[in-house]
């Protein structure tokens, strides 16, 4: 089961509402109070201070927030605080339906998602927004990119550890065929396997893959795809292979050069928080030698910093 990085603290949602309440009044918001108290609850936790707050004080928590906060701390506080379904259709939502289309960061979240998350993600879409997820993918992709998005949101795919090596090498061989083998690509089998088969079981198709042709399977897609179906492909293969290794890579994409793409940096930390925040950080030290939290703490200030601090399990 997920959880918090730092663990939740076992308090009242009632007190917490009223703590909320406090922070909100008098002259300017006590940001700090409200960092302190959201930044250390779990999603159920969340959920009920919700809605002991409308209870209470026949307000929208929600709608609070986003009045008393601002800039990037409110942009985290608001993305934190739905429930994870709720949060991945509300991003990609935004993504698809903001003054610019941004259908990579629809692309990360679908392709980076078990199935059991997908299957959710769409009930949530649906309910939230009145039109269905796949609608909204197949007017907005195009070509292979929006057949490998469609394939993988409607195919329903194994989440156990268990792999038909046999199997794997099958698939392993059926893609050497569709793409180094001949002239030009046969992008529906890279589609058809992609979509369709476990993460371990792509993992092992990569392992079979290298194993056989003494190739990364990754290094083929890059040089037998491109654009957004190659970025979609390698989204699937990376998150088969290594989820923490795929979301440290972002988190250092987010902060390296001028400026930090704030927006991304928020989506990845307040996605994952309950994930697998701890492999993430293990990760990012791993391959960028450097603490995530080091990175986060010089890139961020004030209680923005605090909160995504908070929720990374780093120093204040």
């Amino acid at each position: 089961m997920a959880t918090l990085t730092v663990p939740p603290a076992p308090t009242s949602p009632q007190q917490d509402a009223i703590e909320l309440y406090r922070a909100f009044k008098g002259f300017g918001c006590d940001s700090a109070a409200i960092v302190n108290i959201l930044a250390h609850r779990d999603a159920a936790q969340r959920g009920l201070i919700q809605q002991e707050y409308h209870k209470m004080y026949t307000d929208d928590l929600m709608r609070r927030l986003s009045s008393e906060l601002s800039g990037d701390l409110k942009k985290a506080v608001l993305l934190w605080m739905p429930d994870p379904a709720g949060r991945d259709a509300t991003i990609i939502r935004q993504a698809l339906t903001g003054d610019t289309i941004d259908i990579d960061v629809a692309t990360e979240i679908i392709c980076s998602r078990t199935p059991s998350q997908i299957h959710f993600l769409k009930y949530a879409y649906h309910g939230k927004f009145g039109t269905y997820l796949e609608h909204e993918i197949g007017c907005l992709a195009s070509g292979d990119h929006k057949k490998l998005l469609l394939a993988y949101l409607s195919t329903g795919r194994y989440e156990g550890p268990e792999v038909d090596l046999a199997m794997a090498e099958m698939d392993a061989k059926a893609l050497y065929k569709a793409g180094e083998k001949r002239l030009g690509t046969d992008e529906s089998t890279f589609i058809q396997i992609f979509s369709g088969r476990s993460r371990a079981h792509l993992a092992a198709v990569a392992s079979s893959y290298h194993h056989l042709y003494r190739k990364k399977l990754k290094k083929v897609v890059k040089s037998e795809t491109s654009g957004k179906f190659e970025d979609a492909l390698l989204t699937i293969l990376t998150c088969a292979e290594n989820p923490a290794r795929y979301f440290a890579k972002g988190l250092y994409k987010a902060m390296k050069g001028l400026g930090t793409n704030d927006t991304k940096l928020i989506r990845i930390v307040v996605t994952r928080a309950e994930i697998d925040m701890q492999y993430i950080k293990a990760e990012y030290q791993s391959k960028y030698k450097k603490p995530l939290s080091d990175a986060v703490h010089s890139e961020t200030s004030g209680q923005y910093r605090a909160f995504l601090l908070a929720l990374i399990g780093g120093k204040h």
